[in-house]
């Protein structure tokens, strides 16, 4: 169970907290997983009407969020118990920071506070946020491997495909949008839909440069370390 050291710290566009924060949280690893498997149990329930009108074959398209944070629970787990598994430690970065911040765009500027109980829009909206700022642990552990950055890439991108633009089975499969609810029913013409896409294209976007760019930096300062060990 090795972590990144304090003088291979990464740009703070990477690394976002502050170190005591990051050793912290990694010290008390077991109790994020707690929350986040709480979370991950929470979220299921909350798709529960969204999974009921979805073909089963599609499940796995659907509970995005809920998905995210059972990817960082096993991610933590993993790495607690001395696994190297990079494509899950991926998952969970990538899924983390793009459904963080993902949902309070869609609350904040497309659906809007009406129709939903006040605490749980503020409570979907500080718990996503929470949701980006752990995605910035992972680089402490993970090596950001150009393979599962990859493959985790793909997920991503075949996920909004079939969300926004070409729904393999029955409709598209994002999250329910209450802004896409015309007169009772759902309508994907409506803008809504379109800025909906586009954030979560964005996003992925914005996760993939993330990985690779802490890929390059990880491998920067081991080169940098291992220079000076040679120097001396």
């Amino acid at each position: 169970m090795t972590t990144t050291t304090r003088s291979s710290r990464l740009p703070s566009y990477l690394a976002p907290l502050p170190e005591r924060v990051e050793d912290l949280a990694l010290r008390y690893a077991w109790v994020i997983v707690a929350i986040n498997l709480a979370g991950t149990a929470f979220g299921f329930w909350y798709y529960r009407f969204q999974l009921a009108q979805t073909p089963v074959v599609m499940w796995p398209f659907v509970p995005d969020s809920p998905a995210a944070t059972l990817f960082v629970a096993l991610s933590l787990a993993a790495w607690k118990l001395d696994y190297d598994v990079e494509w899950l430690h991926m998952l969970a970065f990538f899924g983390n920071i793009k459904l963080g911040l993902w949902t309070p765009f869609v609350q904040l500027v497309l659906n809007g506070p009406g129709g939903i109980e006040p605490w749980l829009y503020w409570f979907l909206i500080v718990s996503h946020l929470a949701m980006s700022l752990q995605s910035f642990l992972i680089y402490r552990y993970a090596e950001f491997t150009v393979g599962a950055v990859a493959v985790t890439t793909v997920w991503y991108g075949l996920n909004d495909i079939v969300d926004y633009f070409a729904p393999l089975v029955g409709e598209f499969h994002h999250t329910f949008l209450r802004a896409e609810l015309v007169n009772g029913a759902l309508d994907h013409s409506v803008r809504a839909h379109d800025l909906a896409a586009a954030a979560a294209v964005t996003l992925t976007l914005a996760a993939a440069f993330l990985a690779i760019a802490t890929r390059v930096k990880k491998l920067e300062t081991t080169e940098e370390s291992s220079a000076r060990g040679v120097r001396r």
